[in-house]
């Protein structure tokens, strides 16, 4: 055995080289042995497992939201009334509820961690679903508006917390990719979602002609019919709570890492909500990033808003009977499709580089939308169908894309929340739609999103200067020293 002075100086040797990588060396006394290890920067050498599963799974939670949103769009229209464009503030809410809370949610987890952000976003997740057994009493639309909104807070929470993590949980080379392979299950959660709402809240029926018709001869059956239609949008809510509830549980005993950029003293680096705003207001690609993120989202959640209320419209105008229940099987379509655009995104972006995969995407994308505008019949159904293959990649890769510009990694979390907070695309846009589909038709509103889908397109063939290597040139790159890890 070596000398205890040359075993020093051997490990001294070892400390000083990873330092220079950028990783903290812990000091066994004083720290439990990791199964992973920290750089300075909040990245990982590797990426647990465990810890990597959960935090992927809360990709579906919110997604399970999204996806209810539709149903209930189709749901409230006949009950309330509702204008297509008034139907959109159910998304309205929704994504209000991301822009008010994503900063606030921000500056708590650099007071605690992502893992208590977490926590507290299922804690609100479950709220917002407990509140709809009040609205689902009442027959006001404005109380599932406010049930909706806080359900929001809480998924502002766990996206602000998530989304920002599942980057930092391994080498920084692989964020995005880790990204987009924890935004599959986004696409799983969007048809549980769906599939809640066609088997607990629709029916074997147009609910749309029922409603008419009642309201012309027994208006007191039109509205015994509304109060059972939305004591029916409570079930998958109940369901939704009960999940919460575990997963708030199973937080709380796994241990998680930090994933916090930290100085040459191992404090973890922090900075002050004026000092981040200041850094990042001389950023121009990251504000450039946020305004690709709200076109993007809004025309995402615009076309899924509206599939449902395409496919009924269409088959009114062309004789075919087809149920709000079946209505909902294009919906699942459509996210299965979107799944599947995910994977061969995922496994494309591990081969070439991203700015080229997503401009062909979203070229693809506008062309298709295009179809559905124009095309006459169930065609146009189905396009709207297909364009959810080219959606796939796009929200994780610019959320990528946009916090990689933020080189200073103590303003992550805000900048995060700041990408979050462009949901609000979502809100705004399709209620833009839903105002086109009222002054025209449904099908032809469906010109908007691919105006849309094209400006996010010209701007990944915009960043094709800055998207000068391909994964395995990175990779090659990385462990020859030459860029960090």
């Amino acid at each position: 055995m070596a000398p205890i002075d040359q075993q020093f100086q051997s490990y001294s040797t070892v400390q000083v080289h990873m330092e220079k990588k950028g990783y903290t060396i812990m000091d066994k006394t004083t720290s439990k042995k990791e199964a992973w290890v920290e750089s300075s920067d909040g990245y990982l050498d590797r990426t647990p497992v465990l810890q990597f599963a959960m935090t992927s799974i809360l990709f579906a939670f919110w997604a399970i939201a999204q996806s209810l949103n539709d149903v209930l769009i189709t749901q409230f229209k006949p009950v309330f009334e509702l204008t297509d464009m008034q139907t959109a503030l159910v998304q309205s809410a929704f994504y209000a509820g991301y822009f008010i809370i994503a900063i606030p949610a921000s500056l708590f987890i650099k007071k605690t961690s992502y893992k208590a952000g977490i926590m507290t976003g299922l804690a609100f997740f479950a709220l917002g679903c407990f509140i709809f057994f009040p609205a689902s009493r009442l027959i006001t639309y404005e109380v599932f508006l406010f049930a909706i909104f806080v359900e929001a807070i809480g998924l502002s929470f766990l996206e602000t917390s998530a989304d920002t993590y599942a980057t930092l949980l391994g080498p920084k080379r692989l964020s995005t990719l880790r990204l987009n392979v924890a935004q599959t299950m986004n696409a799983l959660g969007l048809i549980t979602g769906v599939l809640l709402g066609k088997f607990f809240v629709f029916q074997d029926s147009n609910l749309h002609t029922q409603m008419e018709e009642l309201r012309k001869t027994n208006p007191q059956a039109a509205l015994d019919l509304a109060s059972e239609q939305l004591g029916r949008t409570l079930q998958p809510y109940i369901v939704v709570m009960i999940v919460m509830l575990i997963f708030i549980a199973l937080f709380a005993v796994v241990r998680f890492p930090k994933c916090r950029p930290q100085t040459k003293e191992g404090d973890v680096a922090k900075a002050k909500l004026g000092e981040t705003m200041t850094y990042l207001a001389h950023n121009g690609r990251f504000w450039q990033g946020i305004a690709v993120q709200f076109i993007y989202i809004g025309a995402q959640t615009g076309i899924w808003s509206f599939t449902m209320r395409l496919v009924l419209n269409v088959a009114d105008q062309t004789g075919i009977k087809v149920t709000d229940r079946d209505s909902a099987n294009y919906m699942i379509m459509s996210y299965i499709v979107f799944f599947v655009g995910r994977i061969s995104a995922s496994y494309l972006l591990s081969k070439f580089r991203e700015t080229r995969v997503l401009a062909v995407y979203m070229v693809v994308g506008c062309v298709v939308l295009i179809g559905t505008a124009f095309v006459p019949g169930m065609a146009s159904v189905w396009l709207a169908v297909l364009v959810s293959l080219f959606l796939g990649p796009g929200w994780p890769t610019i959320y990528s894309r946009t916090l990689k510009t933020v080189e200073d990694r103590r303003h992550t979390e805000t900048a995060g929340a700041i990408i979050v907070m462009a949901l609000v695309g979502g809100a705004i846009l399709p209620m833009a739609q839903g105002a086109l589909s009222d002054a025209t038709s449904m099908q032809f509103s469906f010109i908007l999103p691919a105006i849309e889908l094209l400006i996010v397109g010209l701007y990944f063939i915009s960043e094709f200067k800055r998207d000068k290597y391909t994964p395995a040139q990175l990779k090659e790159m990385s462990e020859k020293g030459e860029i960090a890890n």
